[in-house]
């Protein structure tokens, strides 16, 4: 999103930290990035009392994209837990701009008994720790971002940008420009976007060390009229397969129309453009919220943030489709295989574009820093 996020961005901080490295440049958002240190448990709520709100950007009914992976995991964890329709709260179409909206939504979830409350775009952050402080028998549960309290208030997010590495094998195996474009939400201020596209840049650069990555920033977590227009700039410019970071199948259409490829973001869009799509990031949300909503039902929640990835199962690539260039499976699979070993993506010898260096030889950077302090783009990564 994101959605995020999406600025998503972010960015998401967590509780696991390698050792760190990388840029001395703070951001707003990076001087913010401790994880939640009081891990107070709330009291159970029984399992046919429980009711489970989620605050969504757009409509899940989509079909694709942000809001349809998020709603997956809802309806994933209902199944799940064996609870009913009169127990999931949905709100939707809650844009994250509109502080107004935003806390009005979720008083209405609260004033309809909401135990937990899942907060899916970026910009409901402010709001939801504003709520937290006012509700404190209630749990705020708020995807991406930075901010967290250590009673009733986390953020959760995943290390996308293991599936997005995976992606970019996809995407520099099938370039034959060797220009590669991106349609990004945010800038590089926004660590959740920037660190997306840096992976993604170097899982092209692993196959295909002469592939760029062009990158057109749209500052919105969802619009699908400028994420078209985003990507046609980049077709325009010869970009020959769009990867994106972006709610909805616009650039992946786009990429269709032009007759070249893309790889989309969130859900399998393959559906949505099967001339076009090669594989796309994608979350399987249902592992967190399965998690979370039975913390709750059990007595076990605590105050702290989550960080999922490949290994926990909340990350992956889509599945194949028959646009990919002959290999690109195998290649994928021994990357996934290197990345469940212990490969961290963000380690070794890295330098941005501007030629500084940003992490050493055997130091890898911290979850602190690709969440929080990735304002920098990868050396192959080119913005338009």
């Amino acid at each position: 999103m994101f959605k995020k996020l999406i600025s998503f961005i972010l960015v998401a901080v967590m509780v696991l930290s390698f050792t760190a490295c990388g840029t001395k440049s703070e951001t707003k958002d990076s001087a913010k990035t401790t994880p939640a240190a009081d891990t107070s448990k709330m009291p159970a709520v029984a399992k046919d009392k429980i009711k489970v709100a989620v605050i969504h950007i757009g409509e899940p009914s989509s079909g694709a994209g942000y809001t349809y992976a998020h709603d997956q995991g809802i309806v994933a964890m209902q199944k799940a837990l064996g609870l009913n329709d009169n127990q999931i709260i949905r709100k939707n179409n809650v844009s994250d701009t509109d502080a107004v909206k935003i806390k009005s939504a979720m008083e209405e979830c609260i004033e309809a008994g909401a135990n937990i409350i899942f907060g899916t775009s970026w910009g409901y952050m402010d709001t939801m720790e504003e709520l937290a402080k006012v509700y404190p028998k209630v749990i705020f549960a708020h995807c991406s971002g930075y901010k967290s309290n250590g009673t009733n208030f986390v953020n959760y997010f995943g290390r996308i940008y293991q599936a997005r590495y995976l992606a970019g094998i996809a995407a520099g195996m099938k370039t034959k420009s060797n220009k590669i474009g991106f349609v990004a939400a945010m800038d590089v201020k926004n660590s959740e976007v920037t660190g997306g596209i840096n992976a993604f840049a170097m899982g092209v650069e692993s196959v295909n060390p002469n592939a760029k990555v062009y990158v057109k920033v749209t500052n919105t977590w969802f619009d699908p009229s400028l994420e078209k227009q985003a990507a046609e700039a980049l077709l325009d410019a010869g970009c020959d397969v769009i990867g994106q970071h972006a709610d909805t199948t616009a650039p992946q259409l786009a990429a269709q129309a032009k007759g070249v490829w893309g790889c989309g973001y969130n859900s399998d869009m393959t559906k949505d453009a099967p001339k076009a799509h090669l594989t796309a990031p994608i979350w399987n949300w249902g592992a967190y919220y399965t998690e979370a909503v039975k913390n709750v039902i059990e007595g076990t929640w605590t105050a702290k943030n989550y960080y999922g990835g490949l290994a926990e199962g909340l990350v992956d690539v889509s599945p194949l489709s028959a646009n990919c260039a002959d290999g690109t499976q195998a290649k994928i699979d021994a990357a996934k295989k290197s990345m469940l070993d212990g490969f961290k993506v963000f380690e070794g010898d890295l330098v941005d574009n501007k030629g500084n260096q940003v992490c050493k030889k055997g130091e890898s950077l911290s979850d602190a820093d690709i969440t929080g302090k990735m304002n920098w783009y990868y050396k192959t990564v080119v913005v338009q």
